[in-house]
């Protein structure tokens, strides 16, 4: 296992916001979580220009729009009461379940 991976704290349908890199402030919901780059795609976020020839599976070609990945580093989960970007705790419950929780408010992330 690559160091850093057992870190993740971040899931797909989590709100976060981009703090570095050219969407810097930004939020949006994550839809993937790629584990072997570390990164994670945001809806409507970091869009790239993709050339596709023309084939069966997606019809006629062009200069497709298309969201692209961006790394765990440059983006922080926005707790959902008090609305700021924050780190993950984990705290375990009495019957024996791990969550997440904010570091700011001590609110529980997972439901």
């Amino acid at each position: 296992m690559r160091r850093g991976m057992e870190k993740q704290v971040i899931k797909k349908n989590d709100t976060v916001i981009v703090v570095a890199g050219k969407e810097k402030g930004k939020s949006g919901k994550v839809v993937r979580v790629i584990r072997k780059k570390d990164a994670v795609v945001i809806e409507r976020l970091n869009f790239v220009k993709r050339h596709l020839k023309a084939g069966a599976s997606h019809g006629k070609g062009g200069i497709m729009d298309k969201e692209a990945p961006i790394h765990l580093s440059n983006i922080q989960l926005l707790c959902k009461k008090c609305n700021l970007p924050t780190r993950i705790g984990k705290k375990a419950l009495e019957d024996g379940r791990r969550i997440r929780i904010c570091r700011k408010c001590g609110e529980a992330i997972d439901e």
